[in-house]
């Protein structure tokens, strides 16, 4: 194998897993090493940069981190449960909780720079957007169909899961950058917006509209049918206040999850979500499912809707085919009718939260923008760009659903794009990310950062009591982290971003590092190709996801190889080495926001930085 290019801005990037998985790149290991400290403010502001809603995220987050974690992959459950990963979402929240008051950190309004921006949608990509344009001196108006920002984060997220006031927080952040926010106002003509002038538009209006289940029995029982994000809509303004006693929910996703906790609180008191898959297929997070069971809730799997049953109008209940899932030799699933007799549940209201769909008719086909078969704008992927140069998408807009985070990565990409546009540079170019490698060095055996390694397994997050909790639709449930449990969550996280740096010219090759390396991820080997050299080191690496750490050519002709799968980042092999040949460095990685290209000259994306 070639020696690693540690240089290469991608490849420890990749090490500190949690942050390579999170959409918007936030420096995870970092922020959790402030909260460990007490530093909460801080700790914040890492976040803000990244992810411009802590608070928001730190509940709602479909943590994408997590999974990633290298803690699941380096310690042993308890009592045969599977291990899990640092409660990095919940973490984030304590930051947001627990702050100082951040205001005066933030940007403040400066003169403008000439440039106007529209932004459609409050929700957060255009948030983000301007988030991150306002401080440059560009005029933002962000023009919202409903009286407050913050979108789907606001109609759709249940208050039980999310207060009112952490987004108003939030969002109010933002608008007091400067930016002008329209309240009510839905745009209802590109073409007309276009004209107003504006140097660049961005669409960040989500996906509106709800997928139906147009099925026998729908029109006759459709007053208690509904809608599954309208309805959530509904509820969040007040419009919605109650529901049948027996309630069915078509869907497994996680608004499914939403509309089922909901319904619990708003008197449904036979609620039970159905879905067509089987439960581990199920499109909401596994907490997601785990929170709904708590509170009560069945998860029918397998279950294919068939009719709406209904009496001289009345919703009286639903019939469904059951099924079975077959696999073909490729893996394609199908869903196959089991033979068995049709399985009818009463209800008397049905919330259909099967999907969601783009919806764009105030855009006019004659606008220039073009669309796909499916109904999404075409888009050069990198840049966010639509067919018309200065009018780009982001969030679901642009892809069709995901969720938050994901939304804030598309408004950091789309607000460069949007600088360099306007000034005159080519989007493509994209500014590199800001890296750095710094050793940890304090002494002989002694770091700038906690080394040891916690055998704690995850701290649970506290809940309100039941009673209290399932009695209003407002009352949050989670109620976060206290300090003491906070501090231990936090020293569970393993500094995967605290590298162990090696170098090949100090190394006498005595074999310390190997001894002493509790995972047993060194080993001095012969070369050779990679899928061979993973078969022969000290403990196979079979993660093929994860990068080997290859030196270069040893004065024995051995090089030395490290799994960068399940090391701890624990140091032991730098403090026992008599040479120094191993250091502990912490690795930054800071992704390039609007600005970073005029500020030291554009750079395509994923080249060499000398670190």
């Amino acid at each position: 194998m070639q020696p690693t290019n540690i240089a290469d801005p991608a490849y420890f990037h990749k090490v500190v897993d949690c942050q390579w998985a999170c959409p918007a790149h936030t420096p995870v290991p970092e922020y959790i090493r402030l909260i460990a400290q007490g530093r909460y403010g801080d700790a914040y502001m890492v976040n803000w940069v990244s992810n411009v809603f802590p608070g928001i995220l730190g509940r709602t987050c479909d943590r994408p981190c997590e999974p990633a974690c290298r803690r699941s992959r380096v310690e042993e459950g308890n009592a045969g449960a599977p291990p899990e990963p640092v409660a990095i979402c919940r973490l984030k929240r304590v930051a947001a909780d627990l702050k100082d008051d951040v205001r005066q950190r933030m940007p403040a309004p400066v003169p403008g720079n000439g440039r106007r921006i529209a932004c459609v949608g409050g929700g957060p990509a255009s948030l983000t957007v301007a988030r991150d344009l306002a401080p440059l001196g560009y005029r933002v108006t962000v023009f919202e169909g409903e009286a407050k920002p913050g979108g789907f984060m606001r109609t759709q997220v249940p208050r039980f899961r999310l207060p009112e006031e952490v987004i108003d927080e939030e969002c109010g952040y933002i608008l007091d950058m400067g930016v002008e926010f329209v309240a009510g106002h839905r745009v209802e003509s590109m073409k007309a917006l276009m004209a107003q002038g504006y140097d660049a538009i961005f669409v960040g209006c989500g996906a509106p509209r709800g997928r139906d289940l147009e099925l026998p029995g729908r029109s006759e029982a459709a007053a208690k049918v509904h809608i599954g994000i309208d309805w959530l809509a509904s509820v969040s303004f007040g419009h919605v206040t109650e529901v049948g006693r027996r309630v069915i929910v078509l869907g497994g996703g996680n608004t499914a999850m939403d509309c089922c906790r909901s319904a619990r609180r708003l008197g449904g008191t036979d609620v039970k979500v159905i879905v067509r898959s089987g439960f581990e297929e199920m499109k909401a997070s596994p907490w997601e499912k785990e929170d709904a069971m708590h509170e009560g809730i069945p998860i029918i799997n397998y279950h294919v809707p068939k009719a709406f049953l209904h009496e001289g109008g009345r919703l009286t209940g639903m019939s469904f085919d059951v099924v079975r899932a077959e696999y073909d030799a490729q893996g394609k699933r199908s869903l196959v009718p089991t033979g068995e007799p049709e399985v009818v549940f009463g209800c008397d209201e049905v919330l259909i939260a099967v999907g969601q769909e783009n919806s764009f008719p105030w855009i006019e086909r004659d606008s220039g923008i073009e669309f796909d078969r499916w109904g999404l704008p075409r888009l050069d992927p990198g840049t966010f760009q639509s067919s018309v140069a200065n009018v780009l998408f982001g969030g679901d807009a642009a892809l069709g659903p995901k969720n938050i985070i994901t939304a804030v990565a598309h408004g950091h990409d789309a607000a460069v794009s949007i600088d360099l546009l306007l000034n005159g540079q080519d989007p493509r170019q994209r500014p590199g990310p800001i890296v750095n490698l710094m050793s940890q060095k304090m002494g002989i055996h002694e770091w700038s950062y906690d080394n040891a390694t916690s055998l704690d397994a995850r701290f649970k997050v506290p809940w309100a009591q039941a009673a209290k909790a399932l009695a209003s639709i407002r009352v949050e449930v989670e109620l976060g982290f206290d300090v003491p449990t906070a501090f231990r969550e936090a020293q569970r996280c393993l500094n995967c971003d605290v590298q162990t740096v090696f170098n090949q010219d100090t190394c006498i090759e005595c074999d310390a590092c190997v001894d002493i390396c509790p995972m047993d991820c060194i080993s001095f080997t012969a070369d050779g190709d990679e899928p061979d050299l993973r078969t022969r080191l000290k403990a196979p690496a079979l993660n093929l996801a994860q990068a080997l750490y290859v030196s270069g050519e040893l004065k024995t002709g051995r090089v030395m190889v490290k799994d960068e799968d399940v090391c701890l980042h624990c140091g032991l092999c730098a403090e026992r080495c008599p040479t120094g040949a191993w250091d502990m460095q912490k690795f930054q990685f800071n992704t390039a926001m609007a600005g970073a290209a005029r500020a030291r000259g554009a750079a395509p994306r994923g080249r060499e930085v000398p670190a």
